[in-house]
């Protein structure tokens, strides 16, 4: 669905990273991983054609993205951004609608049936109640659940999510995350960015790891999310400790006088 090879990443003659090569499938999970400024949203822009690579190639159902037309584009793959500043004061149900863009007409209104998916999207997260809400006056957690909506109304086929629950608390945050399980489940292919590296594991098929400039890892969650690569990456000792239920999780080494 979503191809990138031997890519380039940046804007105009700043390089942020190279050497990414990776690909989405149909029912799979790729978690992006790395430290702040590794490239992370460089790399989504890019695999969207929101910017230009500077090097390499990406193409999106065996097509170059840079030859797709906006519309077809937004059929394809829907976009989460990590969060989204509400100049105008949308309802919420009117937010989510904007994701039946794609899938109208030139000067075409939502019909029923693009209000029946806005509705289903919301009702699929928990926030129908929030419908006829203003999307300018309400929580930063209850927003992002509010863009995922969207991007689920849009009934693209690939969903590219950057940080989905970077703002939400444990109880939506584990909603978001059995939600983008159940996309998977469906056939969706999913690509999203967290800090969490046992989030990752959880969820993830595969794993790329962008750090120094470039595709430090790429593979299952056991190739990747190793204590030797995760330390490396990060520039903390870290080891992995099985727990009691049988959950493997991240740990920090801390010195024996700590």
């Amino acid at each position: 669905m979503i191809e990138a090879r031997g890519l380039a990443i940046g804007y105009g003659m700043t390089q942020v990273a190279t050497g990414i090569d990776l690909a989405v499938v149909p029912g799979e999970i790729l978690c992006l991983l790395g430290p702040n400024g590794a490239g992370k949203t460089t790399l989504f822009k890019t695999l969207l054609g929101l910017i230009p690579a500077l090097k390499g190639t990406v193409s999106m159902g065996g097509k170059p993205v840079d030859e797709l037309s906006r519309a077809a584009l937004a059929r394809s793959v829907a976009y989460v951004p990590q969060g989204q500043v509400m100049e105008f004061a949308y309802t919420v149900l009117d937010l989510v609608l904007m994701g039946r863009t794609a899938h109208l007409g030139p000067f075409a209104a939502p019909g029923a049936a693009d209000h029946d998916r806005a509705r289903y999207a919301l009702d699929s997260l928990g926030i129908l109640d929030l419908s006829e809400r203003e999307a300018n006056r309400i929580s930063g957690g209850q927003r992002q659940l509010c863009l995922i909506a969207r991007a689920i109304a849009q009934d693209a086929p690939m969903m590219v999510m950057d940080e989905p629950t970077a703002s939400l608390d444990l109880g939506n945050r584990f909603l978001v995350l059995d939600r983008i399980q159940a996309l998977r489940d469906r056939g969706f292919g999913v690509v999203f960015s967290t800090h969490d590296p046992d989030q990752a594991r959880e969820l993830a098929t595969r794993i790329a790891i962008i750090a120094d400039g470039r595709l430090a890892a790429y593979g299952t969650p056991d190739e990747t999310l190793t204590a030797a690569t995760l330390s490396e990456v990060y520039g903390v000792p870290v080891a992995l400790e099985r727990t009691n239920t049988g959950r493997t999780v991240i740990a920090p080494v801390r010195p024996a006088s700590y």
